[in-house]
């Protein structure tokens, strides 16, 4: 028993945001941007939310995949930025697609939570107790960023993307001869280095506590250290994968990387020896959407047609948790 992607969908905030912009709000500059990130513009919320975000891309992948919102067992959201604590993000969505039969709950691993939510579904699929599932990664992280930062603000953009998977019993043999599906999967955490990358919610405060404390409700990074891990840590859980699948970098199409900085990107195409081409990235147009950047390069990839049957695809997320993850899969 394995999980084939059957569909893929995602959903942008209307508003494009320019490095050009963001010169008018902080002291920075386009080349300075560019240079340091890759990123050119993003797309930021003028009341574009999680939910709607994620019902949009749910939409468009129940439109692919040729099923209807009723045939969804399972919906699970992957956001850090939800509008409300309660009710869960998946709950608004399945209410927004009508999936009334869907079971339905988040899930927060910050960037890698797409990953996450991904072999979660693959978990339930493979037992037996879903047959299918909606994949989602959906973020509204303007409203989580302090404008005034140059370090995090130039960085983050909102969107979301979506996937539908279904249980694959039996073998669907590609023209290479490769088995569809997903072959290995591998996830990990560093709980010990979370403060790298955190961002705080309402503190304790109630009838028995005389003195609330107060702290940064933004996003706050250490990027320098952010850095350090994501190069050393995201191509050692690729390996691990891989490994694990008995399998080579050479063996592998595409690398779907989380889109978070370009210089990344390349340092993990370098320490793994693979042509930086076998990498697709949108982070100039989109910036980091945290659980949101592999589902919808997926879906940008996917719709261009340049993912084809056969193709062997690595996913691999890495963010605040720390959390960080790869699977294997073949188209």
């Amino acid at each position: 028993m394995t999980i084939r992607i059957t569909g893929t969908g995602s959903a942008l905030p209307e508003k494009i945001v320019t490095n050009f912009d963001l010169q008018e709000l902080v002291e920075t500059s386009d080349e300075w941007i560019q240079k340091r990130t890759g990123i050119a513009e993003r797309r930021i919320s003028t009341g574009e939310t999680v939910s709607t975000l994620a019902a949009r891309a749910c939409e468009r992948a129940l439109e692919m995949a040729k099923k209807t919102a009723d045939e969804v067992d399972l919906i699970l959201v992957a956001t850090c930025s939800p509008e409300q604590l309660l009710p869960c993000c998946a709950c608004q969505v399945q209410d927004l697609i009508g999936a009334a039969r869907a079971a339905a709950f988040d899930l927060n691993a910050a960037c890698s939570g797409f990953l996450f939510a991904l072999n979660t579904a693959y978990a339930y699929l493979q037992t037996g107790i879903y047959r299918n599932a909606l994949i989602v990664g959906s973020e509204v992280l303007s409203k989580l960023v302090d404008w005034s930062d140059r370090g995090t603000c130039i960085l983050f953009g909102d969107g979301a993307g979506a996937a539908f998977v279904e249980a694959s019993v039996g073998e669907v043999l590609r023209g290479n001869g490769r088995k569809a599906g997903m072959e290995c999967l591998f996830q990990g955490s560093d709980g010990a280095k979370g403060a790298v990358l955190s961002c705080e919610e309402r503190p304790v405060a109630n009838a028995f506590l005389s003195t609330a404390k107060t702290g940064n409700p933004y996003i706050q990074m250490d990027g320098q250290e952010v850095y350090k891990f994501a190069t050393k840590q995201v191509p050692a859980c690729i390996q691990e994968a891989l490994d694990k699948a008995k399998l080579a970098v050479d063996d592998v199409d595409w690398f779907v990387l989380h889109q978070a900085n370009v210089r990344i990107i390349e340092s993990v195409a370098k320490r793994l020896r693979a042509d930086i081409a076998r990498f697709p990235m949108n982070i100039n147009r989109v910036g980091n959407m945290s659980s949101a950047t592999i589902p919808v390069l997926l879906d940008e990839w996917n719709r261009s047609g340049r993912i084809k049957e056969g193709d062997r695809l690595v996913l691999s997320g890495f963010g605040a948790g720390l959390t960080y993850g790869a699977s294997v899969l073949v188209w």
